[in-house]
């Protein structure tokens, strides 16, 4: 459900990704902090330390010094050089938080960001799509987060709606629209705006023939209607009624669709609304409810020999649990671990949004889950950990309690964002 990351910071205080040992090396580009020797350590220990603390620092200066030379090659003249530098980028940005490092330097990066997106064409735009995504995470929802958002909102869109820009391009733009309106917008007008850009995108009017759907645009409808599910779950409830009434009637044409991967996600996306509909208390409307289920339950079940198998074994899962949620309102709860620490997927909403994340962070996702405020707080998973394996296996928690606190974090996360948007609605 929604999160409060505006109302937190102004107080006090469906698709899955691999992971080489190579990147993770590769990536290891951040600042990372020693602990001082004790006290009654000996002189060769103080010696050693001092060796070890002296390495790390040389380490962390040569990484600042290679993303300093990686975005100065974002202005080179060769595409090659440059898209050379948005990979590196990328895979920094996605396994290391590096927000302090990026903060004096956010403003040339956008440009350059800016600069690749209007100038550079296929991959290279779709590189910049995604470092731009990377780089908002990094930012958060802060100030900083909010002016990368609405300086680069307007691009986004254009290339997003752009019938000539390649598919990778504005698949691309899709997912970082969708993302850095749900990390860094503060008003109700941005996110339908962006709600509204990504509907035109995926909406069966726009794709013509879904069940010959081609496989071009697949995954640029996927990314469209994965972001547009993402910020329904911040939509103030509202906004959500407005949807409930009628717009949400054009994803069941999508389940039709010849991409499994936009099946899926059309299915899971109807579970969410209704989820939302039943935290609202509202009755969602629709004519043919027993039409929808018998449709489900024959993706949850079909065996037609021109799926391929895997295809059909993850459809039928997925359609199961869909099935029996709008049928007995039950979520099958999944376990997510990181670490030391686990956390609960127990909503659809809570699913999607850690999908989305998934997404576009890859192998770094569990470093983020870890580290990154922004997703702690998203996750209701509290400050960083600092305590070592031995003091936090003392100090363990029972399932259900991390369940119930879990729960009740997201929840109030959800009521606090839906109220500071619905004060907004009465501008518009």
């Amino acid at each position: 459900m929604p999160r409060s990351r505006r109302a937190a910071r102004r107080g006090p205080g469906s698709a899955r990704a691999r992971s080489p040992a190579s990147e993770e090396e590769a990536g290891s580009e951040v600042l990372s902090h020693c602990s001082s020797a004790s006290e009654g350590t000996s002189p060769a220990e103080e010696g050693a330390a001092g060796n070890e603390a002296a390495g790390e620092q040389g380490q962390e200066e040569e990484a600042e010094d290679r993303l300093k030379e990686h975005m100065d090659n974002l202005l080179d003249k060769s595409t090659k050089m440059r898209q050379t530098a948005l990979q590196s980028l990328r895979l920094a940005f996605s396994s290391r938080i590096l927000s302090e490092f990026l903060l004096e330097r956010r403003l040339m990066l956008t440009d350059s960001l800016e600069k690749c997106l209007k100038k550079g064409k296929g991959e290279e735009q779709a590189l910049a799509g995604t470092v731009l995504t990377l780089l908002c995470l990094q930012m958060g929802s802060g100030p900083e987060g909010e002016e990368l958002f609405h300086s680069l909102k307007p691009l986004l869109i254009s290339v997003l709606t752009d019938s000539t820009a390649s598919p990778g391009a504005r698949q691309s733009c899709a997912m970082a629209l969708g993302m850095c309106c749900y990390i860094a917008a503060a008003d109700l007008e941005d996110l339908i705006l962006c709600l509204s850009c990504l509907e035109g995108i995926f909406s069966p009017a726009s794709m013509g023939d879904v069940a010959s759907g081609t496989t071009q645009h697949g995954p640029l409808h996927c990314s469209a209607l994965q972001s547009w599910s993402l910020l329904l779950t911040i939509c103030p409830p509202s906004h959500i009624k407005s949807i409930l009434d009628n717009r949400w009637l054009k994803l069941p044409p999508l389940l039709s669709s010849s991409s499994v991967t936009l099946r899926i996600l059309a299915g899971e996306t109807i579970a969410l609304i209704f989820e939302l509909a039943q935290d609202l208390e509202e009755d969602l409307y629709y004519q043919d409810t027993e039409f929808l289920c018998a449709q489900l339950k024959i993706l949850a079940t079909e065996s037609n020999k021109y799926r391929a198998k895997t295809d059909r074994r993850k459809q039928h899962s997925i359609f199961r649990d869909i099935l029996h949620f709008i049928e007995n309102g039950e979520y099958q709860e999944e376990t997510v671990r990181f670490g030391l620490e686990c956390m609960y997927l127990d909503s659809w909403a809570r699913q999607r949004t850690y999908q989305v994340f998934k997404e576009v962070l890859g192998s770094g996702i569990c470093h983020h889950l870890q580290n990154n405020d922004l997703l702690r707080e998203i996750f209701g998973l509290g400050p960083p950990l600092v305590l070592d394996a031995a003091t936090l296996k003392t100090s363990k928690v029972s399932r259900f309690e991390k369940h119930l606190y879990n729960s009740a974090a997201f929840k109030a996360r959800t009521k606090a964002r839906s109220r500071v948007r619905d004060k907004r609605a009465d501008i518009l």
